[in-house]
């Protein structure tokens, strides 16, 4: 059986050897990133149990059959994606010196929504042609237009923002174009 369909069915049978096995072999590299980001042990235990969650929960109700990419890397993505989710709610608590009230319920729908919206959005990205990705990838990066410039020998800043431009609005294009797009808005 491939390694994403054992951790997947082990996952949905609730077999405690397998999830015994995902945490010994993919929590250290959460952990790590985690503690590299303003986080503590108990962060990364929580944020690791949660994407569990989501997964059992995408396996049952969404029909999650298949990862376009390891078990690792789909594990490990969405532990950043709501790690980064996490310190950004503590940002906007912080700064407001509000307290929200989130039942755990809530936010885990939250996350898992935005876990499909990345999926969405990086399945889209690598419908487009090469130059493009890399245009845009620079661009989400934050590259200025003149390092754009210079890396992809466009003719002038002009034609790295003209083409930033376009690579966005096919992107968006693309996007709402797929059905799922409906069901991920707010």
């Amino acid at each position: 059986m491939p390694e994403n369909e054992y951790f997947m069915k082990g996952i949905l049978d609730s077999n405690e050897r397998v999830v015994a096995e995902i945490y010994s072999s993919f929590f250290p590299k959460v952990l790590g990133f985690v503690l590299n980001n303003k986080g503590q042990i108990a962060d990364a235990e929580d944020i690791f149990q949660k994407v569990l969650m989501q997964i059992s929960i995408r396996i049952r109700c969404r029909e999650l059959q298949t990862i376009n990419s390891t078990f690792e890397a789909y594990l490990f993505t969405a532990c950043k994606n709501l790690w980064r989710r996490e310190l950004n709610l503590r940002k906007r608590v912080t700064n407001r010196n509000i307290k929200e009230q989130v039942s755990e319920e809530t936010d885990m729908a939250y996350a898992l929504l935005e876990q499909e919206r990345w999926e969405l959005f990086k399945e889209k990205l690598e419908q487009l042609s090469d130059n493009c990705r890399q245009v845009l990838a620079l661009f989400l990066s934050k590259v200025s237009y003149g390092e754009i410039v210079e890396k992809l020998s466009y003719a002038s800043e002009t034609v790295a923002r003209q083409r930033v431009f376009k690579c966005k609005a096919k992107l968006i294009k693309i996007i709402k174009s797929d059905e799922r797009f409906k069901n991920l808005i707010p």
